[in-house]
């Protein structure tokens, strides 16, 4: 009789623990899913600002065009180009604002001081969303490879998420600014 209280009391732990395992691994891939949304709001307003920028006749035609088909490519990129076109778009835009003077130009506009701080507001945004993103990836992933998670398979039939990787170095001109 004692065995098999022992038996049971086992059981009942096995079991807690192996929902507790599936729950923290539900509550991962929330958490996931609630970063990647707020990586593809950062990026889109981004790309808003970018295209307010490019249409704000304070940089040269060329420039402006340049960086107005970047900004196209990276809101109309498919997810397998995405991160080929926000890296392209993080080029561009960091050429624009290491120009000599850049700043400058833009401050003396009406609405220059305003659209640079979106646009340094922007940046950092896409810069922090992608860490916090890519952080919350290597977490799911690492509790998915676990042993149990694996066997029992808590995680269903969803695949391993991929990092998000692009070129999101600051601009030279924010390391200058005080």
């Amino acid at each position: 009789m004692t065995q098999f209280l022992i038996l049971g009391v086992l059981l009942v732990l096995a079991a807690v623990y192996i929902s507790w395992r599936a729950g923290r691994l539900d509550r991962l891939h929330i958490r996931l899913e609630t970063a990647r949304e707020a990586l593809d709001a950062a990026l889109v307003r981004r790309a808003a600002v970018c295209m307010e920028l490019a249409a704000s006749r304070v940089l040269d035609p060329a420039t402006s065009l340049v960086l107005a088909a970047a900004t196209h490519e990276a809101r109309t990129a498919g997810p397998d180009e995405r991160e080929h076109a926000e890296s392209d778009l993080s080029r561009t835009l960091r050429a624009v604002m290491d120009q000599e003077r850049f700043r400058e130009r833009l401050a003396e506009t009406p609405a220059g001081a305003e659209l640079m701080e979106e646009l340094d507001t922007a940046v950092t945004k896409v810069i922090y969303s992608r860490r916090f993103y890519n952080n919350a990836v290597g977490v799911t992933r690492q509790a998915q490879r676990r042993w149990l998670a694996r066997t029992l398979r808590l995680a269903g039939h969803t695949e391993y998420p991929a990092f998000f990787e692009i070129d999101d170095a600051e601009p030279e001109a924010f390391s200058q600014q005080s």
